[in-house]
């Protein structure tokens, strides 16, 4: 069992519900700046969150979810993450994520002036991201 001295209290919460809200060793997340990691007694921090997996570790253990866009704010003993939305791997509709996956790659190379780039880099890293993270489903 962890120390409970050495453990941050996590919540994540996203448009439609309280996605997570308990204890963890260590957590992992992307931001706008890079991918970082925090254990407890990490210095105060807000940062924009990016889409990337979020890495929730206790006692050995480490949970998976694909974090899409948000805020991130971090203080000694807790972290609460403010999420565009937020999915567990078997929520995931991998048909659907790949699909969204070749919608996006096949506007990026179209070459058509009205397809607004950003948009569609944006759509593929969420496919990609969804993909990823359904991998980790408990089967």
């Amino acid at each position: 069992m962890a120390d409970d001295s050495k453990l941050l209290k996590l919540r994540v919460i996203s448009p439609d519900r309280i996605f997570f809200e308990g204890d963890a060793d260590f957590v992992e997340l992307r931001t706008s700046e890079g991918e970082i990691g925090v254990y407890k007694a990490h210095i105060p921090l807000t940062a924009i969150l990016v889409p990337g997996l979020l890495k929730i570790h206790l006692d050995g253990n480490v949970k998976i979810a694909a974090l899409h866009n948000g805020f991130v704010e971090i203080l000694p003993d807790s972290i609460t993450v403010l999420a565009e939305s937020a999915e567990w791997p078997d929520e995931i509709d991998i048909e659907r994520a790949q699909n969204a996956k070749k919608r996006a790659e096949d506007r990026l190379r179209s070459g058509d002036e009205n397809v607004n780039v950003a948009r569609a880099e944006l759509a593929l890293r969420k496919a990609l991201i969804r993909i990823e993270a359904s991998g980790f489903s408990e089967k």
